[in-house]
Formats: structure tokens, C-alpha cells, sequence
């Protein structure tokens, strides 16, 4: 230091020494009311410290220097308020930033006849909507206050309560329309023959007529298991951009909610991921085209140790007449569906053997499609008694269904069952 810059500082103000790991209290200005910004921090080296520990210390925002000037530049804004919180909400966030930046493939969705959708405008144009509208039907909120879906439950056959989601009238017919323009045109297997056109029980039943053992698997909790982001990859797969498929997904999808009650404010909040519900139009076959791969891998099973695959909905049939291979085929169609991200569920599997009663989807396949003889024995009794006592509109109606539904299935069977009733007068 210079003699000048010691006669300088004979007569300028000297800063405070503070030690700035105790200025959590309230700052003290000093009996000369000097401003906090000539206040020197020190810092305290007791104990080993490496260098870059020096500066590791609590700062305040007192000492912090203060710009020469005001920034005023405004920042490059991508999205709005409202933009920003639709896409980085639950239902859009994905961590694969491949997959968002991902364009439309044109060419891939015209290659299976899909609509080509580019942007959110064009959904909401091609279903009639503003992209408004579209929005608050495809945004996921954690606080909903109107649910669009009517929840309840109805008995099962095998017990319990099963847990259905209809869509209220407006949602209901955005979703008819989309399962017009885009998921009756999603391609499925050949083995899929529930909710497909052209298909029905009897296709499915038809391939096991006659086999020496017929597995029976079933899928446990079959719509919940497809997801939101299940169906949001089906989508991109088959072409379309990340913001197209994800509004689609959350459209076709929804939680189960519970209410909850706010202070007198209703809010429907999800318990649970958004998942293809049953009671809405585009689930099934939504469902139907994400197994596609899991029926193809199961037919390739069948084929390699001579069986016959289907499926009708969440049931999966097997049959052949290699009863050594039961074991096997069982194993690995059960190891299949865990791959696939589904589950079967144990209690429900069932192997019937051609001494007993074999049935697929309700009909009996022992020897040819149709009821088996208890059930023709008393078709006969009510047509019988229908003679006897005389027509009553309800059980001739339900006798009318009954034999139709035979002669869907067996022809034969149901002329031979028309011809014990007598014909009514007009």
C-alpha cells in the first residue's frame, strides 16, 4: 500500500467486518448509518476446508452487487400459460424427448387408411369441436369439477361387482365419432373375433369343434390393464405426432375418481391412471388393437405344437389333440401374456377335455357349434308347454330369440327344434 492510499483512508468511512453466516437476524445498521452494501464478508477457515469450500458460505441478498442497468429485454416465449400447463401436465409428460419431437408420418397413416391429423386444430375440426372445447375434453385435471362420466357398478356371473364408466351425451359422441374415423379402422389379428365386424361367437368357437382338449384362459382386470400411455404409444406408432396422440389418448381414457368435498365445492379427484374403462365406445377396440402382438405371438404358439388360437375379448382359447403339450402350451401362453404386460388370471382357467362338456364363448364344441342336450332338452319343454298352455307373449318372445340364436349357430339344430312347435294363428 502506497502513502497516498494510507492518508486516503485516514479520512474515507471504513466498512463493517461481519461474519456473513450470522446475518439471519435482522441487519443492524450501525451507529453511522452505513448503507449495507459497503458491508465486507468475511469468511471463517477453522478446521481442514478445501479451496473450494471457501466459498461455500450463506449469502445474502444485501450483499449481492447490484446491476449497472435494468434488463428489459423480454424473453422468447414458446408457450402461453394456459399451453404450458396442458403440455407438461401429467398426461403429456414423458421423459423419451425422441418421442416428442417426433412429426407425423403421413405416409404411414394413409398406408392403413388413418385419418391424417397434424395438429390439435385438425382433430377438433375433423370432430366438430373448437379447440377449445377439444381441450376441456382432453386435459387431465387433478381437480376435476364436473366428471364427464357416469360411474356404477353392476353384478358379475362369477360374483362380485364390476365397475362401469359411460360417458355423459356429449363426451359419448365424440368418442362414437372417433370410433368411426379412426379405431374401427385400427388393424387387429385374425384371431381377435370379439367387437370386430364380420366376427362373432361363432367364428370364435368355430376352429375348436372336435378337439381332444380345449384350454381356457382369461385375462385378469382386462380394460384397466391398457393404459393411457399404452394407448398414446399405439398411436405414435402407427404415425401420428406426440400432441395428436396424446389428446386422443386422454380422450379415450379416463381414472377412476372419488369425490371430494371442499368446503361445500365438489371436486372428482383421480385415485388411480387414466385407462381404457369399460363403458366407453373406443375400448374395446382400442383394446383389441393393443393385443395384437400378444394374439400373434399366442397363434405362433398354437402352431408350433398343433393347436388352434382365439380370443374373444379377454378370453384365450386353445385346442388340439396333443394332450402331452397341455403343460407346455399353458406355461408359455402364460409367460407370453406377462411380456406383454398383462396378467391371466388363475382362478379362471379352465381345461375341458373331450369326455366332458367343451364350450367356447357360451357354445358347445364337442361335436359341431350349438346347446348341448340339456340345454336343446329344454328349448323342447318350453316349446312344449308354450303348446299346452298357450302363448304368452314373453316366454314366445324369449322362445323366438332362443331358436334364432340356434340357427345362428346350427341350422340344422334349430329346424329340428322349430318343427316340435306348432305354428300360431295371426
Amino acid at each position: 500500500m502506497s502513502w497516498l492510499d494510507w492518508f486516503k483512508g485516514l479520512f474515507s468511512p471504513k466498512p463493517v467486518t461481519r461474519d456473513v453466516s450470522r446475518l439471519d437476524a435482522p441487519f443492524e445498521r450501525d451507529a453511522s448509518d452505513r448503507p449495507p452494501d459497503v458491508v465486507r464478508e468475511t469468511v471463517a477457515t477453522s478446521g481442514p476446508l478445501k479451496p473450494g469450500h471457501l466459498r461455500q458460505i450463506l449469502r445474502d441478498a444485501r450483499l449481492l452487487p447490484k446491476g449497472k442497468r435494468v434488463y428489459t429485454k423480454k424473453r422468447k416465449r414458446l408457450f402461453s400459460a394456459l399451453e404450458a400447463r396442458r403440455f407438461f401436465s401429467t398426461a403429456f409428460r414423458t421423459r423419451n424427448r425422441n418421442v416428442r419431437d417426433l412429426l407425423p408420418d403421413e405416409a404411414q397413416l394413409a398406408r392403413y387408411g388413418l385419418p391424417v391429423w397434424r395438429t390439435e386444430e385438425d382433430v377438433a375440426t375433423a370432430l366438430g369441436l373448437s379447440v377449445g372445447q377439444l381441450r376441456h375434453y382432453s386435459t387431465h385435471r387433478a381437480q376435476e369439477r364436473v366428471s364427464h362420466y357416469v360411474t356404477f357398478t353392476v353384478p358379475k356371473r362369477s360374483g362380485g361387482q364390476r365397475l362401469l364408466h359411460a360417458p355423459k351425451r356429449k363426451l359419448k359422441a365424440i368418442q362414437r365419432r372417433l370410433l368411426d374415423v379412426l379405431v374401427s379402422k385400427l388393424p387387429v389379428s385374425e384371431q381377435a373375433h370379439g367387437f370386430v365386424t364380420g366376427r362373432s361367437i361363432k367364428t370364435g368357437a368355430a376352429p375348436h369343434v372336435g378337439k381332444r382338449v380345449v384350454l381356457k384362459l382369461d385375462l385378469k382386470d382386462f380394460f384397466p390393464s391398457v393404459t393411457v400411455s399404452r394407448v398414446r404409444g399405439l398411436l405414435l406408432a402407427f404415425g401420428y405426432g406426440y400432441p395428436v396422440a396424446a389428446t386422443l389418448a386422454v380422450l379415450m381414457t379416463e381414472a377412476e375418481r372419488q369425490r371430494v368435498d371442499v368446503e361445500g365445492t365438489v371436486f372428482h379427484v383421480p385415485v388411480g391412471p387414466r385407462v381404457c374403462v369399460q363403458g366407453a365406445p373406443t375400448s374395446p377396440g382400442l383394446c383389441n388393437a393393443v393385443l395384437t402382438r400378444l394374439d400373434r405371438r399366442l397363434a405362433g404358439l398354437g402352431r408350433r405344437y398343433g393347436y388352434a388360437y382365439t380370443r374373444y375379448a379377454d378370453d384365450l382359447t386353445f385346442s388340439g389333440d396333443d394332450v402331452g403339450a397341455l403343460e407346455k402350451v399353458r406355461a408359455l401362453a402364460a409367460r407370453y401374456v406377462r411380456e406383454e404386460g398383462f396378467e391371466v388370471n388363475a382362478e379362471k382357467t379352465r381345461v375341458q377335455r373331450k369326455g366332458g362338456r367343451q364350450r367356447v364363448t357360451g357354445v358347445t364344441v364337442n361335436e359341431g357349434l350349438g346347446l348341448s342336450r340339456e340345454e336343446r332338452r329344454k328349448l323342447r319343454a318350453m316349446i312344449h308347454q308354450e303348446d299346452r298352455d298357450g302363448g304368452d307373449a314373453k316366454r314366445s318372445a324369449r322362445i323366438d330369440g332362443m331358436l334364432a340364436y340356434v340357427g345362428m349357430l346350427n341350422p340344422e339344430h334349430a329346424s329340428r327344434l322349430a318343427r316340435h312347435r306348432k305354428p300360431r294363428g295371426g
